[in-house]
């Protein structure tokens, strides 16, 4: 068969989402299909190789890109409006961009692609069009183009259902959507939706599909001290570090290095600087960070720090990441009802804290504990992927092929 796969990453650069689709993509490329990857970035920072094998196509929207960072994402607080659309002004190709978004309700990111796909199509005759999503400007470019091939959607973060942001049509447009594609592709914490939920008519549509991340992990170089590394993104009211900063902050070792990478910091300031005024040069934070230099600090670490998230119906693809390393990893968790607890409960290295439980001494005594207790140690990657045999990329690209028959 022959795929083409699109990958958006105009908002976020090293986006988790065209990682794990690159890596299905491989898979496929060595079970001897075809692939093609249909690449749309933000005109400043060039998408990372394809792999070997893969044909890449790419679109570029440096004018998304500006009006992003001038609107500030349209993200409540932050600066004024004003001074927001003072921002817009001085870049015409962003108010552009702007117009065709908010007034014409027709932004050049799904237009583009959307004529991009069908030209593709009509000289490569695709089997299948898979749009990985969020964001899902990709999805409704495939929604309304015309190829002969089929139409797959992989919803590696929910529409209709997400609880941080509030989709335009909510359900109505989802099932809209379903309504035009062949087969989409959910994770197991969004199918309540379609069992019981809002978008039950559309269950035949929807198959489960585990994320391509348990990879065996590299070694760790030689080092002092214990290292404890986050790399990812913050978002208010979703994936917050205020428990982390004060578990750590309370912990305050004078051998453990909290290290976060990523971006979304803006908002948590205050706290930071808390943190940074008890453990001085022992709290790094980086920034956002490329991918490469992401993956050399978790190959450097002692310990992996998860930050739960407050929603129930994600659930970070990152953590299995993790896990796959075979590394001791700390799980902080926001919701009682976490839906990586299940999966933590099988890893014999994971120690989950609730904020609920608050930072008292006996759950910092019960941290420094574990810290000593599992420094150095490691679980096989063989075993690993015994626990967790969805989430490998082997299975992940034969569960997809399966549901396609």
């Amino acid at each position: 068969m022959r795929f083409l796969w699109i990958l958006d990453r105009v908002e976020n650069p090293a986006s988790a989402n065209a990682l794990l689709a690159s890596r299905l993509a491989a898979q496929l490329l060595a079970a001897g299909h075809s692939v093609d990857l249909l690449e749309l970035w933000d005109g400043q920072t060039l998408p990372p190789a394809a792999p070997a094998g893969a044909v890449q196509h790419t679109l570029a929207f440096a004018d998304e890109r500006l009006m992003n960072t001038a609107l500030e994402n349209g993200v409540k607080g932050g600066t004024p409006v004003p001074l927001r659309l003072l921002r817009l002004a001085a870049h015409p190709t962003a108010v552009a961009a702007a117009f065709r978004q908010l007034v014409l309700h027709a932004p050049r990111r799904t237009v583009d692609t959307r004529r991009e796909i069908e030209r593709l199509d009509a000289r490569y005759h695709f089997d299948a069009v898979c749009a990985v999503c969020a964001p899902y400007r990709a999805a409704f470019a495939l929604e309304t183009a015309h190829i002969t091939g089929k139409k797959l959607l992989w919803q590696l973060d929910p529409y209709a259902s997400n609880q941080d942001y509030q989709a335009p049509g909510g359900f109505a447009r989802e099932g809209q959507l379903l309504d035009a594609l062949d087969a989409s592709f959910i994770t197991p914490q969004a199918l309540p939706d379609y069992e019981g939920g809002p978008l039950s008519p559309w269950r035949e549509k929807v198959h489960l599909l585990g994320f391509p991340v348990l990879l065996p992990g590299q070694p760790v170089p030689a080092h002092t001290g214990i290292r404890c590394v986050f790399c990812g993104s913050l978002y208010p009211t979703v994936r917050e570090p205020d428990f982390a900063l004060s578990l750590f902050a309370a912990l305050n070792e004078p051998d453990v290095t909290l290290t976060m990478a990523g971006g979304g910091w803006q908002r948590f300031a205050a706290q930071a600087q808390q943190a940074a005024e008890v453990l001085g040069d022992r709290f790094v934070r980086p920034g956002p960070v490329p991918p490469a230099q992401a993956a050399a600090l978790e190959t450097g670490a002692d310990i992996l720090l998860s930050l739960g998230n407050r929603y129930d119906n994600q659930m970070p693809s990152k953590l299995f990441g993790y896990l796959g390393t075979g590394k001791p990893v700390l799980h902080l968790a926001v919701s009682p009802t976490d839906p990586t607890l299940p999966y933590l409960a099988r890893y014999p290295l994971a120690l989950v804290l609730h904020q609920q439980e608050g930072v008292t001494p006996a759950v910092v005594d019960r941290l420094r504990g574990w810290l000593r207790t599992v420094l150095g140690q490691r679980l096989p990657y063989e075993q690993v992927a015994a626990l967790y045999p969805e989430f490998t990329p082997e299975q992940v690209a034969t569960d997809f092929l399966s549901a396609l028959r």
